[in-house]
Protein backbone atom coordinates (compact mmCIF):
# COMPACT_ATOMS: atom_id res chain seq x y z
CA UNK A 1 0.00 0.00 0.00
CA UNK A 2 1.11 3.54 -0.71
CA UNK A 3 0.42 4.65 2.82
CA UNK A 4 1.52 3.01 6.03
CA UNK A 5 -1.23 1.92 8.35
CA UNK A 6 -0.58 2.19 12.05
CA UNK A 7 -2.94 0.21 14.26
CA UNK A 8 -3.93 2.17 17.32
CA UNK A 9 -6.66 1.82 19.92
CA UNK A 10 -8.94 3.86 17.63
CA UNK A 11 -8.20 2.01 14.39
CA UNK A 12 -9.37 -1.42 13.31
CA UNK A 13 -7.25 -3.09 10.62
CA UNK A 14 -9.08 -5.73 8.57
CA UNK A 15 -7.35 -7.81 5.91
CA UNK A 16 -9.52 -8.42 2.88
CA UNK A 17 -9.52 -11.70 0.91
CA UNK A 18 -7.16 -9.92 -1.55
CA UNK A 19 -4.61 -9.69 1.30
CA UNK A 20 -5.00 -5.90 1.40
CA UNK A 21 -5.50 -4.11 4.69
CA UNK A 22 -8.40 -1.70 5.21
CA UNK A 23 -8.38 0.72 8.11
CA UNK A 24 -11.66 1.46 9.89
CA UNK A 25 -11.93 4.26 12.42
CA UNK A 26 -13.58 2.87 15.54
CA UNK A 27 -16.36 4.99 16.97
CA UNK A 28 -15.39 6.85 20.12
CA UNK A 29 -17.28 6.38 23.36
CA UNK A 30 -18.44 10.00 23.19
CA UNK A 31 -19.95 9.60 19.72
CA UNK A 32 -21.58 6.31 20.67
CA UNK A 33 -23.05 7.86 23.83
CA UNK A 34 -24.53 10.76 21.87
CA UNK A 35 -25.91 8.39 19.22
CA UNK A 36 -27.59 6.12 21.77
CA UNK A 37 -28.92 9.15 23.67
CA UNK A 38 -30.57 10.38 20.46
CA UNK A 39 -31.96 6.92 19.79
CA UNK A 40 -33.41 6.53 23.28
CA UNK A 41 -34.96 9.98 23.02
CA UNK A 42 -36.65 9.03 19.74
CA UNK A 43 -37.62 5.65 21.18
CA UNK A 44 -39.21 6.98 24.38
CA UNK A 45 -40.82 9.93 22.62
CA UNK A 46 -42.47 7.47 20.22
CA UNK A 47 -43.66 5.36 23.14
CA UNK A 48 -45.08 8.43 24.91
CA UNK A 49 -46.90 9.66 21.80
CA UNK A 50 -48.35 6.23 21.06
CA UNK A 51 -49.53 5.77 24.66
CA UNK A 52 -51.09 9.25 24.56
CA UNK A 53 -52.82 8.41 21.27
CA UNK A 54 -54.38 5.24 22.66
CA UNK A 55 -55.53 7.08 25.78
CA UNK A 56 -57.09 9.74 23.57
CA UNK A 57 -58.99 7.33 21.30
CA UNK A 58 -60.25 5.44 24.36
CA UNK A 59 -61.88 8.65 25.67
CA UNK A 60 -59.91 8.56 28.91
CA UNK A 61 -60.12 11.74 30.98
CA UNK A 62 -56.56 12.76 30.17
CA UNK A 63 -57.37 16.44 30.28
CA UNK A 64 -58.87 16.51 33.75
CA UNK A 65 -56.72 17.64 36.63
CA UNK A 66 -56.13 15.20 39.44
CA UNK A 67 -56.59 12.15 37.23
CA UNK A 68 -53.90 9.54 37.87
CA UNK A 69 -52.33 7.12 35.41
CA UNK A 70 -54.10 4.24 37.16
CA UNK A 71 -57.45 5.90 36.52
CA UNK A 72 -56.59 6.43 32.85
CA UNK A 73 -55.68 2.78 32.43
CA UNK A 74 -58.81 1.67 34.27
CA UNK A 75 -61.01 3.68 31.91
CA UNK A 76 -59.40 2.20 28.80
CA UNK A 77 -61.18 -0.68 27.02
CA UNK A 78 -59.30 -3.95 27.42
CA UNK A 79 -58.72 -4.38 23.68
CA UNK A 80 -57.26 -0.88 23.41
CA UNK A 81 -54.96 -1.52 26.34
CA UNK A 82 -53.81 -4.83 24.83
CA UNK A 83 -52.95 -3.21 21.49
CA UNK A 84 -51.19 -0.32 23.22
CA UNK A 85 -49.07 -2.67 25.33
CA UNK A 86 -48.15 -4.72 22.25
CA UNK A 87 -47.14 -1.67 20.20
CA UNK A 88 -45.17 -0.14 23.06
CA UNK A 89 -43.37 -3.43 23.66
CA UNK A 90 -42.44 -3.75 19.97
CA UNK A 91 -40.98 -0.24 19.92
CA UNK A 92 -39.10 -0.84 23.15
CA UNK A 93 -37.73 -4.25 22.12
CA UNK A 94 -37.15 -3.90 18.38
CA UNK A 95 -36.25 -0.24 17.77
CA UNK A 96 -32.49 -0.84 17.40
CA UNK A 97 -32.91 -4.18 15.62
CA UNK A 98 -35.34 -2.73 13.09
CA UNK A 99 -33.26 0.30 12.12
CA UNK A 100 -29.90 -1.49 12.08
CA UNK A 101 -31.44 -4.09 9.77
CA UNK A 102 -33.15 -1.79 7.25
CA UNK A 103 -30.62 1.07 7.43
CA UNK A 104 -27.46 -0.95 6.80
CA UNK A 105 -26.18 -0.98 10.38
CA UNK A 106 -27.41 2.48 11.33
CA UNK A 107 -30.11 3.94 13.57
CA UNK A 108 -31.32 7.56 13.52
CA UNK A 109 -28.75 8.40 16.20
CA UNK A 110 -25.91 6.59 14.42
CA UNK A 111 -26.83 8.23 11.12
CA UNK A 112 -26.67 11.69 12.69
CA UNK A 113 -23.31 10.88 14.29
CA UNK A 114 -22.02 9.16 11.11
CA UNK A 115 -21.56 5.81 12.81
CA UNK A 116 -22.24 2.34 11.43
CA UNK A 117 -22.31 -1.22 12.76
CA UNK A 118 -20.43 -3.78 10.66
CA UNK A 119 -19.19 -7.31 11.23
CA UNK A 120 -15.68 -7.59 12.61
CA UNK A 121 -14.51 -8.91 9.22
CA UNK A 122 -15.67 -5.73 7.45
CA UNK A 123 -18.82 -7.21 5.94
CA UNK A 124 -22.35 -5.87 6.46
CA UNK A 125 -24.32 -7.16 9.42
CA UNK A 126 -27.17 -9.56 8.86
CA UNK A 127 -30.47 -9.77 10.72
CA UNK A 128 -28.82 -12.28 13.08
CA UNK A 129 -26.11 -9.81 14.16
CA UNK A 130 -28.69 -7.03 14.56
CA UNK A 131 -30.78 -9.26 16.82
CA UNK A 132 -27.86 -10.72 18.77
CA UNK A 133 -26.12 -7.44 19.63
CA UNK A 134 -29.35 -5.74 20.70
CA UNK A 135 -30.78 -8.61 22.74
CA UNK A 136 -27.80 -8.13 25.05
CA UNK A 137 -28.34 -4.37 25.18
CA UNK A 138 -30.34 -4.96 28.38
CA UNK A 139 -27.22 -6.43 29.98
CA UNK A 140 -24.97 -3.64 28.67
CA UNK A 141 -27.43 -1.00 29.92
CA UNK A 142 -27.32 -2.32 33.51
CA UNK A 143 -27.87 -1.27 36.24
CA UNK A 144 -30.66 0.66 34.51
CA UNK A 145 -33.43 -0.94 32.47
CA UNK A 146 -36.21 1.54 31.74
CA UNK A 147 -33.59 4.31 32.03
CA UNK A 148 -30.39 2.72 30.61
CA UNK A 149 -27.13 3.64 32.32
CA UNK A 150 -24.73 1.43 30.28
CA UNK A 151 -22.27 1.01 33.14
CA UNK A 152 -21.39 -2.56 32.14
CA UNK A 153 -21.23 -1.60 28.47
CA UNK A 154 -18.82 1.26 29.18
CA UNK A 155 -16.56 -0.95 31.30
CA UNK A 156 -16.43 -3.65 28.62
CA UNK A 157 -15.71 -1.07 25.89
CA UNK A 158 -12.78 0.27 27.92
CA UNK A 159 -11.41 -3.26 28.36
CA UNK A 160 -12.00 -4.33 24.75
CA UNK A 161 -9.28 -3.86 22.16
CA UNK A 162 -11.94 -3.15 19.53
CA UNK A 163 -14.18 -0.91 21.64
CA UNK A 164 -16.88 -3.58 21.74
CA UNK A 165 -19.61 -3.84 24.34
CA UNK A 166 -20.95 -7.25 25.42
CA UNK A 167 -23.51 -7.32 22.60
CA UNK A 168 -20.82 -6.59 20.01
CA UNK A 169 -18.53 -9.30 21.33
CA UNK A 170 -21.33 -11.85 21.27
CA UNK A 171 -22.51 -10.89 17.77
CA UNK A 172 -19.04 -10.36 16.31
CA UNK A 173 -19.66 -6.71 15.38
CA UNK A 174 -17.88 -3.38 15.73
CA UNK A 175 -19.09 0.22 15.51
CA UNK A 176 -17.08 2.36 13.11
CA UNK A 177 -16.99 6.04 12.29
CA UNK A 178 -17.48 6.78 8.62
CA UNK A 179 -14.63 8.93 7.33
CA UNK A 180 -15.02 10.90 4.13
CA UNK A 181 -11.26 11.32 3.71
CA UNK A 182 -10.57 7.60 3.15
CA UNK A 183 -11.80 7.69 -0.44
CA UNK A 184 -12.90 10.31 -2.95
CA UNK A 185 -16.54 11.18 -3.23
CA UNK A 186 -18.67 9.62 -5.95
CA UNK A 187 -18.64 12.94 -7.81
CA UNK A 188 -14.84 13.15 -7.66
CA UNK A 189 -14.46 9.55 -8.78
CA UNK A 190 -16.78 9.78 -11.76
CA UNK A 191 -15.98 13.35 -12.91
CA UNK A 192 -12.72 12.47 -14.70
CA UNK A 193 -12.73 11.19 -18.27
CA UNK A 194 -12.88 7.43 -18.65
CA UNK A 195 -9.31 6.20 -19.01
CA UNK A 196 -10.12 2.66 -20.12
CA UNK A 197 -13.30 1.81 -22.00
CA UNK A 198 -12.58 -1.90 -21.86
CA UNK A 199 -15.01 -3.70 -19.60
CA UNK A 200 -13.71 -7.04 -18.42
CA UNK A 201 -13.13 -9.04 -15.27
CA UNK A 202 -9.89 -8.46 -13.40
CA UNK A 203 -10.84 -10.33 -10.22
CA UNK A 204 -11.48 -14.02 -9.78
CA UNK A 205 -15.14 -14.76 -10.48
CA UNK A 206 -17.27 -14.59 -7.35
CA UNK A 207 -20.06 -17.14 -7.22
CA UNK A 208 -23.13 -15.67 -5.56
CA UNK A 209 -26.71 -16.77 -5.11
CA UNK A 210 -28.97 -13.73 -5.14
CA UNK A 211 -31.83 -12.05 -6.97
CA UNK A 212 -30.22 -9.08 -8.72
CA UNK A 213 -33.58 -7.89 -10.04
CA UNK A 214 -33.89 -5.97 -6.76
CA UNK A 215 -31.04 -3.69 -7.86
CA UNK A 216 -32.24 -0.53 -9.60
CA UNK A 217 -30.81 0.52 -12.94
CA UNK A 218 -29.47 3.72 -11.37
CA UNK A 219 -27.54 1.65 -8.82
CA UNK A 220 -26.11 -0.51 -11.58
CA UNK A 221 -24.97 2.62 -13.41
CA UNK A 222 -22.89 3.52 -10.35
CA UNK A 223 -21.34 0.03 -10.36
CA UNK A 224 -20.53 0.28 -14.07
CA UNK A 225 -19.03 3.75 -13.74
CA UNK A 226 -16.80 2.60 -10.91
CA UNK A 227 -15.60 -0.52 -12.73
CA UNK A 228 -14.74 1.52 -15.82
CA UNK A 229 -12.83 4.19 -13.91
CA UNK A 230 -11.30 2.21 -11.06
CA UNK A 231 -7.79 2.37 -12.52
CA UNK A 232 -7.79 6.14 -12.11
CA UNK A 233 -7.72 5.51 -8.35
CA UNK A 234 -4.95 4.37 -6.07
CA UNK A 235 -5.18 0.79 -4.82
CA UNK A 236 -6.42 1.90 -1.41
CA UNK A 237 -9.02 4.24 -2.91
CA UNK A 238 -10.18 1.53 -5.33
CA UNK A 239 -10.70 -0.99 -2.53
CA UNK A 240 -12.54 1.56 -0.40
CA UNK A 241 -14.81 2.56 -3.27
CA UNK A 242 -15.55 -1.10 -4.05
CA UNK A 243 -16.47 -1.67 -0.40
CA UNK A 244 -18.64 1.45 -0.17
CA UNK A 245 -20.54 0.64 -3.37
CA UNK A 246 -20.94 -3.08 -2.64
CA UNK A 247 -22.09 -2.69 0.97
CA UNK A 248 -25.61 -1.25 0.36
CA UNK A 249 -26.13 -3.65 -2.56
CA UNK A 250 -25.27 -6.61 -0.33
CA UNK A 251 -27.76 -5.37 2.25
CA UNK A 252 -30.36 -5.10 -0.49
CA UNK A 253 -30.03 -8.49 -2.22
CA UNK A 254 -28.55 -10.44 0.74
CA UNK A 255 -26.38 -12.78 -1.38
CA UNK A 256 -25.08 -16.19 -0.40
CA UNK A 257 -21.41 -16.56 -1.31
CA UNK A 258 -18.19 -18.41 -0.54
CA UNK A 259 -16.25 -16.29 1.95
CA UNK A 260 -12.88 -17.73 0.88
CA UNK A 261 -13.19 -16.58 -2.73
CA UNK A 262 -15.11 -13.36 -2.09
CA UNK A 263 -13.86 -9.89 -3.06
CA UNK A 264 -15.95 -6.74 -3.15
CA UNK A 265 -14.63 -5.80 -6.58
CA UNK A 266 -15.33 -9.31 -7.88
CA UNK A 267 -18.85 -9.07 -6.43
CA UNK A 268 -19.48 -5.85 -8.38
CA UNK A 269 -18.13 -7.43 -11.56
CA UNK A 270 -20.38 -10.46 -11.12
CA UNK A 271 -23.63 -8.56 -10.53
CA UNK A 272 -22.90 -6.26 -13.48
CA UNK A 273 -22.30 -9.22 -15.82
CA UNK A 274 -25.49 -10.87 -14.58
CA UNK A 275 -27.43 -7.64 -15.02
CA UNK A 276 -26.37 -7.26 -18.65
CA UNK A 277 -26.94 -10.94 -19.34
CA UNK A 278 -30.48 -10.58 -18.01
CA UNK A 279 -31.05 -7.41 -20.03
CA UNK A 280 -29.95 -9.18 -23.23
CA UNK A 281 -32.27 -12.07 -22.43
CA UNK A 282 -35.23 -9.74 -21.88
CA UNK A 283 -34.51 -7.81 -25.05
Amino acid sequence: MAEHLIETEETLIIETPERVQLAFALASIGNRFLAVAIDHFVQFLSIFLIAWFFLWISNANIGETGTTADQWLTEMPKWTMAIMILVVFLIFASYFIFFEWIWDGQTPGKRLMRLRVIRDDGRPITLWEAIARNLLRVFDAAPGFIVPVYSIGLIVIFLSGRDQRVGDIFAGTVVIRERTDEAPTFAETFSNPISDTAFHRVQKKVEINADISKIAESEMEVVESFLRRRWDLSERQRLWMAWRIALPLMYKIKPNYNVENFTYEGFLEEILHRFYAKQRFLN
